[in-house]
């Protein structure tokens, strides 16, 4: 039996891990969950905020415990767990009484009749899939013998409707490699404002990380807009899975760095680039991007996007207020709701952004956890700050990649130093890669 000691040790350990898995590619997920022993990663599994990314790569490598403990942490929402919303949701919505007959007319017969073919059932879904996925779910529940493959290839052949492609996504038993080319092949309708529908719906049932995400769906185009959606209603990324959509783009953004001709080709070449986001951005590296005969204008999302993205040397305004800012991140107040108050009233009056919060408060674990500094929320969504939320995010995700690149032993060694460090984030990075002490209290 673990002593009082060894049991704090293993939640603290999750509690960093779970920070850090948040910024760290997929491999590197996988590699450092599977270190973590029994009891961390039952605690990691039950009670931290994990990422979506994270919960995916749980449920495709890990066993029916960490399944179980996943299915029991109320932090985890929108998961495809027992209990937790998914296809029950659009089941429990009655079907409109007109559908049957208007589906007996479309086919020509009843469709108690027999089940449908193959071209049936995509003649019925590129009918009604284009509001939503209801219908096509309905249609789904029919007796049918689906055959993946054939569906696929209708779809490459002449893309399905969003609403379509998204019920497949709910209720086809799909292989990894068949969703992927699902998302890659694109909507009927690629202006259509449920166009992000089934990436969304991917990676919220766990189909797909963002990583794998931004590695398949074309063109490159879509990609940039997931990281940074059109501000319209429907189904969209919560707050995290957005920063999760950001972390996974700007790692392929990387090769670009912070040259600001590279970025003004990206936004040049991106509107008419038929492919991946990760192909566009090598190329643009290379300097072998073709000349693309008409790309387009980018319209106003995209420009929005790619700035968002973009690299930035602004700084805020503030003189010895700033000053006085930065250094009270490092003097932690009184009580922990006098220094969310403390910091809430700092970025309101721009003396501090996300970005100084990362790189200045210390200990650093504070900081790589928002619910420190904008206080706890009662869901993943509720933050009410939350530029400052991606801002933290995006300053992590520099940090980390700078200091660790990909290199898991490296990611291991700052998970096992963070729960007792005691300096700012770029200082534990430091002592990390330079080999030193690690102590934080010297």
């Amino acid at each position: 039996m673990s002593t009082a000691e060894e049991d704090r040790t293993s939640r603290r350990l999750a509690w960093c891990v779970a920070h850090l898995l948040r910024h760290a590619p997929d491999h590197v997920v996988t590699d450092m969950i599977g270190r973590l022993d029994e009891p961390t990663r039952k605690y990691l599994c039950r009670d931290e905020w994990l990422s979506a990314s994270t919960v995916t790569l749980l449920l495709r490598h890990g066993g029916a415990a960490d399944r179980t403990f996943i299915a029991r942490n109320p932090r985890v929402v929108g998961r495809p767990l027992p209990g937790l919303p998914g296809p029950a949701r659009y089941a429990r919505r009655r079907t409109p009484p007109e559908l049957l007959p208007l589906l007996r007319a479309d086919l020509g017969r009843d469709p108690g009749d027999g089940p449908l073919t193959t071209a049936e059932l995509v003649g019925l879904l590129r009918r009604h899939g284009r509001r939503g996925p209801r219908v096509p779910l309905d249609i789904l529940a029919l007796s049918h013998r689906p055959d993946p493959e054939l569906l696929l290839a209708e779809h490459l052949r002449e893309p399905l409707p969003t609403g379509s492609v998204e019920a497949l996504l709910l209720v086809a038993d799909l292989s990894l490699e068949t969703v992927l080319a699902f998302l890659a092949a694109g909507a009927a309708r690629p202006d259509g404002r449920s166009w992000h529908r089934p990436a969304v719906r991917a990676v919220r049932m766990g189909r797909v990380t963002h990583e794998e995400l931004v590695a398949h769906v074309a063109p490159a185009r879509r990609t940039l807009l997931l990281a940074r959606l059109p501000d319209t209603a429907g189904l969209r990324w919560t707050l995290p899975e957005q920063a999760g959509m950001q972390t996974a783009v700007l790692r392929a953004l990387r090769p670009l760095g912070d040259d600001p001709r590279l970025w003004a080709e990206l936004l040049r070449h991106a509107p008419g680039h038929p492919g991946p986001l990760p192909e566009l951005v090598a190329a643009l590296a290379d300097g072998t991007v073709p000349e693309a005969a008409d790309a387009g204008d980018p319209g106003p999302d995209l420009v929005r996007a790619v700035r968002h993205l973009s690299p930035t040397a602004i700084e805020p305004y503030g003189g010895v207020e700033r000053e006085l800012a930065l250094t009270s991140l490092a003097v932690p107040m009184d009580s922990v709701r006098e220094d969310i108050r403390w910091v809430r009233d700092c970025l309101d009056r721009g003396l501090l952004t996300g970005n100084d919060v990362i790189r200045h408060k210390l200990p650093a674990c504070w900081a790589l956890d928002q619910d420190h500094w904008l206080g706890d929320v009662d869901h993943p969504d509720r933050h009410d700050r939350p530029a400052a939320v991606l801002a933290s995010h995006a300053e992590a995700d520099q940090l980390l990649a700078l200091a660790l690149d990909e290199d898991p032993e490296a990611w291991w060694s700052v998970a096992r130093t963070l729960p007792e460090f005691a300096g700012t984030l770029p200082h534990l990075l430091l002592r990390v890669t330079e080999g030193g002490s690690v102590s934080g209290r010297s």
